[in-house]
């Protein structure tokens, strides 16, 4: 059987490592630990891709920016 767990570091705690014990108990595992790149999976879609980048670029530019009205932030 093969797992994959996506999880932040400071969430491992012993219930997880219990967790773990109790699912492949009496077995040999292997662990990976590998930190995950979400930008990678973001630009993955062309599409998704296109319009990441082309907002990248509006920001250097400093075109179609919005600024919203900051009262509703305080």
């Amino acid at each position: 059987m093969d797992a994959i767990y996506h999880v932040k570091a400071d969430e491992l705690d012993e219930s997880f490592l219990d967790a773990l014990k109790a699912l492949f108990k009496d077995k040999e595992i292997e662990i990976a630990v590998s930190e995950r790149d979400e930008t990678a999976y973001l630009l993955r879609a062309p599409a998704n891709r296109e319009r990441l980048l082309r907002a990248v670029a509006d920001v250097e530019s400093l075109q179609h920016i919005v600024t919203p009205e900051q009262e509703q932030f305080q």
